[in-house]
């Protein structure tokens, strides 16, 4: 069985992840995001729900009854607490739902060669054993603070800095260009990881 070269994309919050993830899909890996698998679970997994509720308060629910992630959001903001709470939760059934949909890659009887997904807390959660390789997406603060459209919060100050990231990634990219730069450079990382020329 051949299994797909599994890489992590991490980096701040605006660095441009998500960005980099569907250059990756244009240059022919699989992918899959965080937030796709963290939607998945909210809207199917019945325990997930309940454990939210119990801990939340139903007003987390939306019109059609499942867990709402803006509701969620708004609850667990200014709560740290509530925060951890829901990071411990649904990391570890992120993770297991990624290794899942990885080997059904695998499993793929012409699987692709590479497969990526981003991983916001990849070194914070001690994640980076699972991949093969990591790219870490880089910007300055003033930057993505304005991608982000000035908003702040608290999540900063919890994170590994950016510096750190890229010591222990394979691959580093300081994304204070254009869309078409960083595709460039997705392209030859997609040729340094498939041995293409």
């Amino acid at each position: 069985m051949s299994r797909p070269i599994a890489v992590a994309i991490t980096g701040g919050i605006g660095a441009g992840k998500s960005t980099a993830l569907a250059s990756f899909r244009r240059h022919g890996a699989a992918t899959v995001s965080s937030d796709e698998i963290v939607h998945h679970l909210l809207a199917t997994d019945p325990e997930v729900k309940e454990k939210l509720v119990e801990r939340l308060g139903e007003e987390i629910l939306g019109e059609d009854g499942a867990p709402d992630r803006e509701r969620i959001a708004i609850r667990v903001f200014k709560d740290r607490d509530a925060l951890d709470f829901l990071e411990k939760l649904l990391h570890p059934l992120v993770s297991r739902e990624y290794m899942t949909w990885r080997e059904q890659l695998a499993a793929l009887p012409d699987p692709p060669a590479v497969c990526v997904t981003e991983v916001p807390l990849l070194y914070e959660v001690g994640a980076e054993t699972r991949f093969d390789k990591v790219v870490v997406v880089t910007a300055p603060s003033k930057v993505r603070e304005a991608r982000r459209g000035g908003w702040q919060d608290d999540r900063e100050s919890r994170l590994i800095s950016d510096r750190e990231k890229a010591k222990r990634g394979d691959f580093t990219y300081v994304n204070t260009g254009t869309p078409d730069e960083l595709d460039s450079w997705v392209a030859g990382v997609m040729a340094t990881l498939t041995g293409a020329s």
